[in-house]
């Protein structure tokens, strides 16, 4: 299931400085006005900087991804 939940305003606020900082770099394709509006978004914007970035921009984006996944301390689906 796909999550469109919006995302909290400290995480939006970093990411759309990412995205002004790489978008000519590697979301060239995408609207100018385009930021990610929820997670699914969000993961998806982070893989191409991290594709097509700089080491810095690899290490920005997987830290923001890093706050995108879920907690390991709860239930997964399996449980």
């Amino acid at each position: 299931m796909k999550d469109h939940s919006p995302l909290p305003a400290v995480l939006d606020a970093e990411l759309r400085a990412l995205v002004d900082e790489y978008r000519a770099r590697c979301l060239w394709f995408l609207r100018p006005d385009l930021y990610p509006q929820d997670r699914e978004q969000a993961l998806r914007v982070l893989a191409h900087i991290e594709r097509h970035g700089d080491r810095e921009g690899f290490v920005r984006a997987g830290r923001l991804r890093e706050w995108l996944s879920p907690s390991s301390s709860e239930r997964s689906a399996g449980s």
